[in-house]
C-alpha cells in the first residue's frame, strides 16, 4: 500500500515534471523561433556595418573631391583668366583682313609704269626734296594727257596751287599725298557692287559697240551666281547674232537660262519675257543685254528710252540698276559717251572696262568728277574674276602707293 502511493505520487511528480517540461519548451519555442528571426535583424545589422564601412572606405575618397574642389577652384578660375587672351588671339581673324592688292596693281601695271599716268607723276617727284613752283605746271600736263580731262585737272591743281602758295605742300611727299587725297576723294561717292534689293533686280546694260558689253553681262552672271543667287539672261541685242550666241555660252557654262527672240525681234519684247519669267520663277536678278549704239544716233538713243518704258510695264521701278559699260581705252571718248547716255537714260553706275589695257588710266577720275556717277566695277583681264568691285580707298592705294617690291628696292 505504501509502495502504491509512493509509486501514484512518483508517476504524479514525473507526469507534472513532463507537464512543466512540456510548458517550458513550449516556452522557450517562441525564444528558439527568435533565433531564426533574430538573425534577420542581425542580418541587418551585419549589412550596416558593411554599408556603414563601405561608406566609410569610400568616404575617404569622396572626402578628397570634397577638398580637391577648393584646390581645383584655381583651375577654372585660371582657365577663365585664360580666355580673354585667347579670344584676343582669335578675334582679329574674325575682322575682315585688308584684299589682296596685288591683283589690282598687277591689272594697273599701265598706268603705274614709268610711261603711264602715275609713273609719270612719280617721276616728276622724284629725287626732290623742294618743289619748284613750275611743278604745277608740269603736274597739269601730266593729268591732261591721262585723260583727267580739263575741268577735274583745273579743280586739282587749282587746291595743289593753294597748298603751295601757303607753303603747305613744302616737299614733294606732300604734293603726292596731296593728289593721292584728291583722288580719293573724287572716287569716294559710292559706288561698288550692286546690291540687288529687289527680287528680281533688273539690271539693264547699255554702252557703244565693242566695250566688252555682252562679255560684262556674262562676268556679273558668273559672280551673282557664285554668291547663290539665281539669273535669268535676255538677249536684248537682237541685231547681232553673235551677241545672243554669246550669251547662251555663258548660261551653259554657269547654268542660268537665256531668253531670246527671233533675231530682228523688238528687244523691248525680249526683255519683258525675260522679265515675266523671272518674276513667275523667283529669280533673283534678270541681266538685259542691248545691241551697241552711237550716242550721237538720236534714233539708237530714243530706242533705249522706249526699251525703258518695256520694262517699267513688265515690272514698275525696274530697271533698278542702269550700268554703262565704257572702255578704258577710250578716253576722254569715254567721258563724252557717257555725257549723252546719262542725257537719254538715268545711269546708276559704271563699268569700266579694259582698265589693263592703258597707261593713261585718269579717265576715271574724269567721268566720276564731272557726272557724278559711281564706278559700280572695274574690268582688268579676260577671266571671269577679273572683274572687280570698285572700291574707291583700294584702288587709290593700288595706284599711288607703292607694292613691296617698290618699297623693298628704295
Amino acid at each position: 500500500m505504501t509502495y502504491a502511493i509512493i509509486a501514484v505520487v512518483l508517476l504524479v511528480v514525473v507526469v507534472l515534471f513532463v507537464a512543466l517540461s512540456r510548458r517550458s519548451g513550449g516556452g522557450e519555442a517562441p525564444v528558439a523561433e527568435k533565433p531564426t528571426s533574430l538573425p534577420r535583424p542581425q542580418a541587418k545589422a551585419a549589412v550596416r556595418p558593411e554599408t556603414a564601412t563601405a561608406p566609410r572606405a569610400e568616404a575617404k575618397p569622396a572626402e578628397t573631391p570634397k577638398e580637391t574642389p577648393p584646390a581645383a577652384a584655381p583651375g577654372p578660375t585660371s582657365i577663365s583668366q585664360k580666355l580673354p587672351s585667347q579670344k584676343m588671339a582669335v578675334e582679329p581673324p574674325l575682322a575682315a583682313p585688308p584684299r589682296d592688292l596685288s591683283v589690282l596693281r598687277k591689272g594697273l601695271a599701265k598706268a603705274r609704269g614709268d610711261g603711264g599716268f602715275l609713273g609719270r607723276l612719280a617721276s616728276l617727284f622724284a629725287g626732290k626734296k623742294e618743289l619748284d613752283p613750275t611743278i604745277a605746271d608740269q603736274v597739269e600736263e601730266i593729268l591732261l594727257s591721262s585723260d583727267v580731262g580739263v575741268p577735274t585737272t583745273h579743280a586739282i591743281l587749282e587746291r595743289l596751287r593753294d597748298g603751295l602758295g601757303k607753303n603747305e605742300l613744302a616737299s614733294s611727299q606732300a604734293v603726292w599725298d596731296a593728289l593721292r587725297a584728291d583722288a580719293k576723294r573724287i572716287l569716294g561717292i559710292g559706288g561698288g557692287k550692286v546690291a540687288a534689293s529687289h527680287k528680281p533686280e533688273v539690271i539693264f546694260m547699255v554702252g557703244v559697240n565693242g566695250v566688252g558689253k555682252t562679255t560684262t553681262i556674262g562676268k556679273l552672271a558668273s559672280k551673282f551666281k557664285s554668291e547663290g543667287r539665281t539669273v535669268v539672261l535676255a538677249a536684248g541685242d537682237t541685231f547681232r547674232a553673235a551677241a545672243v550666241q554669246q550669251l547662251e555660252v555663258w548660261g551653259k557654262r554657269i547654268g542660268c537660262e537665256v531668253v531670246k527672240g527671233k533675231e530682228g525681234a523688238d528687244p523691248g519684247a525680249v526683255i519683258f519675257d525675260a522679265i515675266q519669267k523671272a518674276k513667275q520663277g523667283g529669280v533673283d536678278v534678270v541681266l538685259a543685254d542691248t545691241a551697241g549704239r552711237l550716242q550721237t544716233k538720236t534714233p539708237l538713243m530714243d530706242e533705249l528710252k522706249k526699251i525703258v518704258r518695256t520694262m517699267q510695264k513688265a515690272m514698275e521701278g525696274s530697271p533698278h540698276e542702269t550700268l554703262l559699260v565704257l572702255d578704258a581705252t577710250n578716253g576722254q571718248n569715254a567721258v563724252s559717251q557717257a555725257k549723252m547716255f546719262q542725257e537719254a537714260i538715268p545711269l546708276t553706275g559704271i563699268v569700266l572696262t579694259k582698265l589693263d589695257g592703258t597707261a593713261k588710266g585718269g579717265v576715271i577720275l574724269g567721268i566720276t568728277d564731272e557726272l557724278k556717277i559711281p564706278v559700280r566695277y572695274v574690268g582688268l583681264g579676260e577671266r571671269a574674276d577679273d572683274l572687280r568691285e570698285f572700291n574707291a580707298d583700294e584702288f587709290v592705294e593700288a595706284l599711288f602707293g607703292a607694292s613691296a617690291e617698290e618699297t623693298a628696292a628704295a
